[in-house]
């Protein structure tokens, strides 16, 4: 607090304060002498003065040795400025007593001014014991929050940087399988593969993309989907044109695209229908829900770190709806890159 860029502006009202609290209460009696007004209100201005730059001078040789005794910082502060509080307090008395040459009221101007002296430094204390705790507070919270982004950050990068293996694996089946039966169709399969992890290796680091480039990738991931699941998997898209320059964070649809197909049956009987849209500031993914019978487990790990990772990014959560036979996901649009 001693350290703040206005302090001599503080230093004066609060010496204004004193002077015109000791003229109401008739405090200046007490010296049983009259003093100049002049000279009594720049004792006072003084006094401040010291005492605000001598608790200054030791806050920050106790900041730069780094305090690490078992005594609190301030206790130590306010212990050491009893200090100066008193050698001000001599240094006062010896000037009044040079300017009035009264030799008879030496201790008691030594007292008042001493008792002057250590309500002003006992105020400041307690001003600085507040600032240091709502900084120490301030910071514990800042710190925290860092935490907090940084865990929901190295989170999703883990879950966005890893397609589920299974897929990588399906994948290659379906490969070698059309290799032999259609060289077009594999070849263009291939391509499509490489596009998918291309865009996954190219964002890795990237916090946020332009949805057009997302939703290219999303393209891509598709086909692979259909030339697995053929009719049995359904996916439309209706993306509002103007909202292909927003951000979305890389990844996203295709994550919550790869639940759907993880937690519900695919099948000719079950065809999965799978809509991805929007509606305002969201993208909405929302699929039928036809639970397998052998459900896999299910964390909602995937689904916990998307909501994470868009509260960090724009303060706004995903929100993830079960009803009416429909399992929804809302993602927030971003408007701008961060």
């Amino acid at each position: 607090m001693f350290k703040v860029k206005y302090r001599y502006l503080f230093t004066l009202l609060l010496a204004a304060y004193s002077y015109l609290n000791i003229l109401f209460t008739e405090g200046d009696r007490l010296f049983g002498y009259d003093i100049n007004p002049i000279l009594f209100f720049t004792t006072l201005l003084l006094m401040v003065l010291a005492l605000w730059e001598t608790n200054r001078l030791v806050q920050y040789q106790i900041e730069k040795a780094e305090w690490k005794a078992k005594l609190h910082p301030l206790v130590a502060f306010f212990l050491i400025s009893l200090l100066s509080v008193t050698l001000i307090s001599l240094l006062v008395t010896g000037a009044l007593y040079l300017s009035y040459e009264d030799e008879a009221h030496n201790m008691i101007t030594f007292k008042l001014s001493l008792g002057f002296a250590f309500r002003v430094n006992l105020f400041l204390h307690s001003i600085n014991a507040i600032y240091y705790f709502i900084t120490r507070f301030k910071n514990a919270q800042l710190e925290a929050e860092t935490l907090k982004k940084q865990h929901a950050e190295a989170r999703f990068e883990a879950l966005r940087n890893q397609i589920n293996p299974h897929f990588l694996f399906n994948s290659f089946n379906v490969l070698s399988s059309l290799v032999y039966k259609d060289a077009d169709t594999s070849s263009k399969f291939i391509d499509q593969l490489s596009n998918v992890y291309r865009y996954l290796l190219y964002n890795q680091q990237n916090k946020l993309v332009k949805l057009s480039e997302e939703m290219a990738f999303i393209e891509s991931y598709i086909y692979l989907l259909k030339i697995r699941f053929q009719d049995n998997l359904e996916i439309q898209k209706d993306i509002a044109k103007d909202l292909r320059d927003t951000y979305i964070a890389p990844a996203t649809l295709q994550l919550l695209v790869e639940n759907a197909i993880k937690h519900n049956v695919v099948s000719r009987n079950s065809p999965l229908s799978i809509r991805i849209f929007s509606n305002g500031s969201y993208i909405i993914v929302e699929n039928t829900i036809q639970l397998k019978e052998i459900k896999e487990e299910s964390t909602n790990l995937g689904l916990n770190n998307i909501k994470n990772r868009y509260d960090y990014l724009c303060g706004k959560d995903a929100m993830v709806i079960n009803a009416n036979d429909v399992f929804t996901v809302k993602v927030p649009i971003i408007k701008e890159d961060l």
